[in-house]
């Protein structure tokens, strides 16, 4: 049976994303040199400085590909620098520069901003149930997920 992608709420769930998202590469990618997977990984560091790679992976639910690439961008554009991990030489610890933490935090409000849009319509009860909705489907497919090596 075919599939209505009207009723279909996996359908729906991308569909927003990628509304959401085009905006951004219109207003603040081009103005910042910034890819969406590059602010991805910013907003992953910025709320977690010393992440390695894998963890980045893991908390965007990014291909590993994707977040190397982006990775490899934000350390070309001076925004991201790798420190040897303490612990385990093999791996790197990950930590925005003093130019990656300044455009963090402009596109972070930017974001912040673009949120409040959002869920402008939506009262506190619905984001609270669509957020324990959301926790639920992240934990559903992390369980269900093949393990990064």
């Amino acid at each position: 049976m075919p599939m209505d992608s009207d009723d279909s709420l996996f359908f729906k769930l991308v569909r927003v994303v990628n509304l959401t998202a085009r905006p951004f590469q219109q207003r603040v990618g081009r103005q910042h040199q910034l890819t969406l997977n590059e602010w991805r990984a910013m907003a992953v560091l910025g709320a977690h400085p010393g992440y390695t790679a894998t963890q980045v992976v893991e908390q965007t639910g990014l291909d590993k590909m994707s977040v190397s690439r982006a990775l490899a961008g934000l350390k070309r554009a001076r925004r991201l620098q790798a420190r040897d991990d303490p612990t385990d030489q093999r791996r790197s610890r990950l930590y925005l520069t003093a130019a990656g933490k300044e455009l963090f935090g402009i596109v972070h409000a930017l974001g912040r901003q673009r949120e409040a849009e959002l869920f402008a319509g939506v009262d506190a009860a619905e984001l609270a149930r669509f957020g324990a909705t959301l926790d639920k489907l992240m934990a559903s497919v992390a369980s269900s997920a093949e393990p990064i090596d």
